[in-house]
């Protein structure tokens, strides 16, 4: 968006997603107007029919993304998704991928309209409301290590006995992230310490208050997901561990102008990556990906982080 507003300065862009994903959008200059649906595009696309758009630019390049632009019959431009690509990865363990990110194809797809690839970090705004006051939990700016819990898969989740190897070797505040999802995980981590110093926001703070945890945590120590990809438009320090996905797909932390600050964690098994998504339990029943990564590399990682702040 950023690229789009500063090489296309008189353009109007508007934006839409989810409702659930409109306070992401806080703070975006570059975003003229943001259109949400509930459930389904249908829901907006007589207000965006109405805009009469000179072209639409599609990031998702899916069934509702081109029902969308078809409805809409302006020049549309799409992000090369590479599903077949992917598919031959999964499926047969041949690699045609090409060593791009995600956010680097999205610049592909415009380049007809003379849009440059800026190869900067991306920026994530945190209004002064989600900026919480650390001293209520006793935490201090660059003194504590935040853990995202959460995947959209388990396969894609550091295993409970994992995390529990790495906290046990970590001699600093923790921060435990995550939402709805991650909140017996992060209680059955809390009932296994009684006298460390474990702050659990999991399903208790919002998007953009993680943001500002994380923007404020020496580490971050994160599964492939989203909070992974808000850290990245930050200084601090990721560790990052891979279990069914792999970074071929383009979703490693974008960081461009400072990739030095990402460090990655992950096993080469014949059976990685088993899906370009993730499953439930492991379709071989071990877990290996995950459960082979040693967490004393990562304690090392970030002992390294809180030596250098």
């Amino acid at each position: 968006m950023k690229a789009l507003k500063e090489q296309l300065p008189k353009s109007e862009i508007h934006y839409a997603t989810k409702r659930q994903f409109r306070e992401l959008m806080q703070g975006c200059t570059s975003i003229d107007y943001v259109h949400t649906f509930e459930k389904r595009t249908t829901e907006i696309w007589s207000a965006l029919k109405k805009e009469n758009f000179d072209f639409v630019i599609d990031l998702h390049n899916n069934l509702r993304s081109r029902c969308l632009s078809g409805y809409l019959s302006k020049k549309t431009f799409r992000y090369p998704k590479l599903n077949i690509q992917k598919w031959i990865l999964v499926a047969l363990k041949w690699d045609f991928l090409p060593s791009i990110h995600v956010v680097d194809r999205y610049f592909e797809s415009i380049q007809k309209l003379g849009i440059k690839n800026t190869h900067q970090n991306n920026s994530f705004y945190i209004p002064k409301e989600a900026e919480l006051n650390l001293k209520d939990w006793e935490l201090k700016q660059n003194d504590f290590v935040a853990i995202t819990l959460g995947a959209q898969f388990k396969t894609k989740q550091f295993p409970f006995e994992k995390l529990i190897q790495l906290i046990d070797k970590l001699p600093f505040p923790i921060v435990l992230l995550g939402g709805k999802s991650e909140v017996e995980l992060a209680e059955k981590i809390i009932d296994h310490y009684s006298e460390r110093m474990i702050v659990n926001f999991t399903n208790k703070i919002s998007i953009l208050e993680a943001g500002f945890i994380v923007k404020n945590a020496a580490s971050l120590v994160t599964n492939d997901t989203g909070i992974m990809h808000i850290a990245s438009c930050f200084d601090t320090p990721i560790h990052l561990t891979w279990g069914n996905t792999v970074r071929k797909f383009g979703m490693y932390s974008y960081r461009p102008q400072s990739s030095e600050l990402t460090s990655e964690y992950e096993v080469k098994l014949s059976c990685r990556p088993c899906s370009k998504i993730g499953f439930e339990k492991c379709p071989k029943g071990h877990h290996k990906c995950m459960m082979n990564i040693d967490e004393s590399k990562i304690l090392e990682g970030i002992t390294k982080d809180l030596s250098n702040k």
